[in-house]
């Protein structure tokens, strides 16, 4: 009988030695994000945590710690990335998807960890969506505890890879923030976002000829390549900043993340059944990507719909304190915006 011919990992094309390079290389990445909590182990197979820290000039303590957990992807701005050679700011992107979910219960990030899918390991390609993921957890305070990358060449194209990123985060039981106390008179704060973020971008990929992307366009000041790979702004220091001020008063009733479905639908998700937002857009300006991307054949209503039109974060605040807010939101270097009023309703956001 004819023996079977013997194949290797590699010939069926996975690299063990090629992940083991991976690892060693991703080290100081993660270790840059490390604080005094974290506990570790070279070689270990889990991250660890420590959630209390008794030393005086780090202490953190809880009495009735509640976890919170998010996790989310990139969507298809990948594509953008892959097709432009610009995937640097991805990294940032995915931490930013779930950290700004994260706090709008009034947590604080603690760890983050990510998962890279890959046709091929190409390290030096690789450690520049890694360093974007570090840099996205030093902006978010938090640290990049762990990760996987797999290699997958019957899965993924050739250059190809995607995202997924997970957040653990910690709010003391009685500083929850909990949208059932939102009451008509809030006034909704909104802090600016830097484009596109992380959503809309199947639509964004059918509006813009992909030869088009690294033309120099006047109404935008840059390429559109440049506008919409952006990464996606971080609202940890600014919430953390009011949350620390405001230590005893609940000034802060809710907070929203303007992802996928735009300011209708998640300032929606933090409305009482009894409670509208008017949400007033000649407030703020969008930036000029908003604009660009309607010319190419979208109505405002679907804009409004899908995108968050500017408006990347928004506080929920009692009337009486949203002066201070503003104050303190500029002191984080925030530029704050008042766009609207919470008012007797059925649950519905009016954009007028």
């Amino acid at each position: 009988m004819k023996s079977k011919r013997s194949i290797t990992y590699a010939q069926a094309g996975v690299s063990i030695e090629a992940n083991a390079r991976w690892v060693d290389s991703i080290r100081q990445a993660m270790a840059s994000t490390y604080g005094p909590r974290v506990c570790n182990r070279h070689n270990a197979f889990a991250g660890q945590f420590r959630l209390d820290y008794d030393e005086v000039l780090f202490r953190r303590n809880y009495r009735r710690p509640v976890l919170v957990g998010c996790t989310d992807g990139v969507g298809t701005k990948v594509l953008l990335g892959i097709q432009t050679g610009r995937v640097a700011g991805l990294g940032v992107d995915l931490v930013a998807m779930s950290v700004n979910d994260l706090i709008t219960c009034g947590a604080e990030p603690l760890f983050f960890l990510d998962y890279l899918a890959v046709h091929r390991l190409d390290p030096p390609a690789l450690a520049e969506i890694i360093e974007g993921v570090a840099d996205g957890c030093r902006q978010a305070g938090c640290a990049l505890l762990g990760g996987e990358t797999a290699e997958m060449p019957d899965l993924y194209a050739r250059d190809h890879f995607d995202l997924a990123g997970f957040a653990v985060g910690v709010v003391e039981f009685r500083r929850q923030i909990d949208p059932d106390r939102v009451t008509p008179g809030d006034i909704l704060i909104g802090l600016p976002s830097s484009g596109p973020h992380s959503n809309g971008y199947t639509l964004i990929r059918k509006l813009v000829d992909r030869r088009d992307l690294d033309r120099h366009r006047d109404e935008l000041g840059e390429t559109p390549a440049e506008a919409l790979l952006r990464p996606t702004r971080i609202y940890v220091n600014a919430a953390q900043a009011v949350l620390r001020r405001y230590r005893v008063k609940r000034v802060v009733t809710a907070m929203a993340h303007i992802t996928g479905g735009g300011l209708p639908e998640n300032v929606g998700r933090i409305l009482p059944p009894d409670c509208d937002a008017v949400i007033r857009t000649r407030n703020w300006k969008p930036p000029p990507v908003f604009p660009f991307l309607q010319r190419q054949g979208v109505t405002r209503r679907e804009m409004f719909r899908v995108f968050n039109m500017g408006i990347g974060y928004v506080l929920a605040v009692r009337p009486a304190f949203a002066n201070g807010v503003q104050r303190i939101l500029r002191r984080a270097g925030e530029q704050p915006a008042v766009i609207g009023e919470v008012t007797p309703g059925s649950g519905k956001v009016r954009l007028r």
